[in-house]
């Protein structure tokens, strides 16, 4: 019995080996013992930038400093008998230790989502750059278009100078007669 049970778990075993190799396929969801905190990685990384933000202002460097100006005084001093930390400041070193494991991380956490963001800025940027580019080169061809049009169409010029050729060929052939009286010789009642 314990031959076959463990049989079974050596192919179980052997089965999500070969399942975890692929690539393309889901890994199976491990169950843990403990519960797993959920967290809102949205608003942890508002907190990220938040952090971030306030440790790059001069207020952060101001109290910092008085922070460890006071921190080295009692301990050297000694005031109110308080010694808690002497003098190579072993606990001052840890605690800035700990601060810089913890700021770096938040500080890159912060740097990745400006990052994200500035991508989608950038693609709807490129997006609308496109657009604008498109309606350029329709309202280029437009524009284009119109001044062919308008090279083929008669301006007013042109057609009082293809009416007067005209008329000047029509009364050269006899088809019109003079508007003047005085040039018309079949007009009998013409003064002579």
């Amino acid at each position: 019995m314990a031959d076959r049970d463990e049989e079974r778990r050596e192919r179980r075993e052997g089965r999500r080996r070969q399942e975890s190799a692929r690539l393309d396929q889901p890994r199976e969801a491990v169950r843990s013992w403990l519960p797993r905190p959920s967290l809102d990685s949205d608003t942890f990384g508002r907190f990220a930038e938040d952090f971030a933000r306030f440790m790059g202002t001069a207020q952060f460097l101001v109290w910092m400093t008085v922070f460890v100006i006071l921190w080295i005084l009692f301990n050297l001093v000694g005031l109110f008998g308080l010694k808690w930390d002497p003098y190579p400041f072993i606990l001052l070193n840890l605690f800035f230790s700990t601060q810089a494991s913890y700021a770096a991380p938040l500080i890159l956490l912060a740097q990745n989502r400006q990052d994200d963001r500035d991508r989608v800025t950038l693609e709807a940027d490129r997006a609308r750059d496109e657009r604008n580019l498109a309606d350029t080169e329709f309202l280029t061809r437009e524009v284009a278009s119109l001044r062919l049009a308008m090279r083929d169409t008669a301006t007013r010029d042109f057609v009082r100078s293809e009416l007067r050729s005209l008329l000047d060929e029509m009364e050269e052939r006899g088809y019109l007669r003079s508007a003047d009286p005085a040039d018309d010789p079949d007009d009998e009642a013409a003064p002579a």
